[in-house]
């Protein structure tokens, strides 16, 4: 082929930028045992992780059939929702409502389980949702945490922004009482930002007062495990709210992907994880898988970024036929197609060589070839980890449903 893809190195650099502050994020990817460790202080690291993983393993998340099928329904929906198709928002309503039909705890306000840090891992968006709650439910990069203390001489629920463990968070408190057994009154009265690295807090200056009833609500418990882990709560706004105290692995790996700080390291400890949990070899599924991260940034030709999979979706057909799709501008598409062959355990040969622009019924024919290996470190029903071209790491998400459980 004339125009053979180049292979560049890739930088061990990337930035995440947010509202001026600027943290810079160091990747090293290393071809060893597992994949990420070479030399003395990757050692250390490793240890760090299993010792991680001995205590996961430990207290690993449990459910119910019908929390379960929850769970695997928010799994590949980023933003907690916001970018969710309607087939993921049918089948989270759907077990939604399967949950809320056990009942769960009878009278979760009188139950301790309610009590502490819960993590808000989807939500409904309505049109009329209050200044304070769009706030939060609309906030996709940071961690989002709802805290319920009810026995206590000053009762509340608050609202929490984690920007990262380095940085600190904002906390917008609400009075809370007891209606009945199931909802909780409130009202937002005080917030404030904690930063690591000042030894006070910064007042958040929102005018409550003025705010009138839109900084006071109410919040339905609908369901709360028996173990205290799962509960959906619906507001006052018609707002629906999936919150966990703990989530299982796989939660974790995207919620750390979502927010952009220390996926490196999560990564790791998912693969660890995994691997001492002595799941066997993956496999490449068929089906439609999303990018959702890699370990370098995109260069500067799309056309070496889409050849070798380093944007857009992939398409892997059970004939030994992968396709990456890239949507560019104004309905038209680039797509290659080539061809995958096991060649290892968990390692595959891929070759890209038929390429073209496409528009419509039309396509441009782009000579264009690309050649690497792709190696399986993770792959289940709903997330794929690779090393792809140029020993980049990828995430990916399906989107397609096939085979899905």
């Amino acid at each position: 082929m004339a125009a053979a893809v180049t292979a560049a190195a890739p930088p061990n650099l990337t930035s995440l930028s947010f509202h001026g502050w600027r943290k810079k994020l160091t990747f090293s990817i290393s071809p060893t045992t597992l994949r990420f460790f070479r030399n003395s202080s990757r050692t250390k690291h490793l240890t760090q992780v299993l010792a991680l993983v001995d205590e996961q393993q430990q207290q690993q998340v449990s459910f119910i059939e019908e929390e379960n099928s929850l769970v695997e329904a928010l799994i590949g929906i980023q933003g907690r929702g916001r970018s969710a198709s309607p087939q993921q928002l049918t089948d989270v309503e759907r077990a939604v409502q399967a949950l809320e039909s056990l009942q769960g705890i009878p009278d979760p306000t009188s139950s301790s389980l309610i009590e502490g840090r819960w993590q808000l891992m989807f939500t409904t968006r309505p049109g009329t949702a209050s200044p304070i709650q769009r706030t939060f439910v609309g906030i996709d990069f940071f961690s989002v945490f709802q805290e319920v203390f009810l026995r206590t001489n000053d009762p509340r629920v608050s609202n929490i922004v984690k920007f990262s463990d380095a940085i600190g968070e904002l906390k917008v408190e609400a009075a809370a009482s007891i209606k009945d057994e199931k909802r909780i009154l409130f009202r937002f009265d005080r917030a404030a930002f904690s930063f690591k690295f000042l030894p006070f807090k910064v007042p958040y200056p929102v005018p409550f007062r003025l705010l009138g009833d839109e900084a006071k609500g109410w919040l339905d418990t609908t369901y709360l495990s028996q173990s205290g882990n799962l509960r959906i709560s619906r507001g006052n706004k018609g707002t629906t709210f999936v919150l966990q105290k703990k989530t299982e692995p796989r939660q974790k790996l995207l919620s750390t992907i979502s927010t952009g700080t220390g996926v490196r390291e999560a990564i790791d400890e998912f693969i660890s994880f995994n691997q001492n949990k002595g799941i066997g070899e993956p496999e490449l599924q068929e089906g439609e898988w999303e990018m959702l991260w890699s370990s370098q940034e995109e260069t500067d030709s799309w056309l070496e970024n889409a050849a070798n999979g380093l944007m857009g979706k992939q398409i892997v057909k059970e004939n030994g036929q992968i396709k990456f799709v890239v949507d560019i501008l104004l309905g038209l598409k680039f797509s290659i197609t080539g061809t995958f062959v096991k060649s290892g355990t968990t390692t595959y040969d891929i070759t890209m060589d038929d390429a073209a622009i496409i528009g419509g019924q039309f396509g441009y024919p782009v000579e264009l070839e690309s050649k690497f290996k792709l190696e399986l470190l993770y792959s289940d029903d709903k997330i794929r980890i690779t090393w792809g071209y140029n020993k980049i790491v990828f995430v990916h998400l399906r989107t397609d449903g096939t085979g899905q459980k």
